[in-house]
């Protein structure tokens, strides 16, 4: 196998079908590639209860610093209906200068331009003055439970520490070279409930509508606005994703109301803060008589989702500076820095070292006939290896 051709990397890895939580071959397959250039191989397996076992990857190559870890995930998400594809969906074709094939882009493509960048970085220094790891999971398109964050307390707890870490999503709206993510915005959700008095649609006094409050308690959530924005952020954003009731019956007043909702926020905010924020809106909200004169306070219930994501920004020189010199020195454009976007698992990373995001183009991500330039692949390469050449040189400024 030439590992050094991220064409033929990727045509490997896509026909491993590693549809979450399937490992599918892909973790082998990356085996077999980053064995003979010397890396130490490990594979775990993360359990939870309620969840499926998910297959890891952890290699290194070195044993000093720096480190540079290089993060991703090899599962990918369903097909669809394969009948749809252009191409089959995990055969790897190429046609009219593309790649054909699910996680072509998200995010088997990075991965195997990295692959193709430390083999040829290899290939032309020798073996870097440091260490270069790759952290590859299979639940990064699931629920994200046995991936990332147990494969980087176990590796923690084996004494692996990191000085940065590169993300290979795709992160690049229209072309390479468009955009670093250098930071997220925080997510939070959650569920209200209100609970009111089931009744009969011709006798209102004898119930009381849970409809009417869960208008104005979401009605709180949405206006005003949260905040302005910050210099490194977009104004946080709440979405109410669902409002129900429950009820099929046209003349029945229901007995309780539900809505989910979503927050993205700046750094304005922790979760904390932004979760007594909403619980302020909603204690006012429930007290509100405008739909509901002489009632007493609204009753609601709400309860968080477990495991809210934190905003972060990173502010690393040595990091930043290599991977966007290194953009601009192959693709001559100046990538711009941004915190835009959802969450991805940079938001466990950041707990152990400076993390930033760089990868293909991400049009076709989740897609039928999600695929890459071949052009596209080969840049990227470049790009990662003059990354690692420049960040080695970079990393003890």
């Amino acid at each position: 196998m030439t590992v050094t051709n991220p064409i033929t990397n990727l045509q490997t890895l896509i026909r491993c079908a590693s549809v979450t939580p399937a490992e599918g071959g892909a973790l082998t397959a990356l085996t077999d590639m980053l064995a003979p250039l010397g890396f130490k191989i490990e594979r775990m397996t993360a359990s939870e209860p309620g969840t499926p076992d998910i297959e890891n990857l952890y290699a290194r190559l070195g044993t000093g610093g720096p480190h540079l870890m290089f993060a991703g995930h090899t599962d990918v998400v369903p097909v669809g209906d394969a009948a749809s594809w252009s191409h089959p969906p995990f055969a790897a074709e190429i046609a009219d200068g593309e790649l054909f094939g699910r996680g072509a882009v998200d995010m088997k493509g990075g991965i195997a331009c990295f692959v193709a960048a430390v083999a040829r970085h290899i290939e032309k220094h020798g073996k870097p003055a440091g260490s270069i790891s790759f952290l590859i999971t299979g639940d990064e398109e699931g629920p994200a439970i046995n991936g990332t964050v147990k494969l980087l307390q176990w590796a923690a707890e084996r004494g692996e520490t990191w000085d940065a870490s590169l993300v290979g999503e795709p992160t690049n709206p229209d072309r390479l070279g468009d955009m670093i993510k250098i930071g997220r915005r925080g997510s939070v959700s959650g569920t209200i409930t209100v609970h009111g008095v089931q009744g009969h649609a011709a006798y209102p006094h004898l119930a009381d509508n849970p409809v009417r409050s869960i208008i104005k308690l979401t009605e709180a959530l949405l206006d005003p606005p949260f905040d302005a924005g910050t210099d490194n952020f977009q104004p946080s954003n709440l979405e109410v994703t669902t409002i129900d009731v429950g009820n099929t019956a046209t003349n029945v007043i229901p007995a309780k109301a539900t809505a989910a909702f979503n927050i993205r926020f700046n750094d304005t905010w922790t979760a904390d803060t932004l979760k007594a924020e909403i619980l302020a809106r909603l204690d006012a909200a429930a007290t509100d008589q405008t739909l509901r004169p002489g009632r007493p306070p609204a009753k609601y219930d709400i309860v968080w989702s477990e495991r809210p994501s934190q905003v972060f920004l990173t502010r690393n020189n040595a990091l930043i500076a290599s991977l966007s010199s290194a953009i601009e020195n192959i693709t001559g454009q100046r990538p711009a820095l941004s915190t835009t976007g959802g969450t991805s698992d940079a938001r466990f990373i950041k707990d152990y070292c400076p993390v930033v995001e760089f990868g293909l183009v991400g049009q076709t991500m989740h897609m039928v006939d999600e695929r890459v330039a071949l052009s596209d692949l080969e840049t990227l390469t470049e790009i990662y290896q003059t990354f690692i050449q420049r960040w080695f040189e970079n990393a003890e400024l």
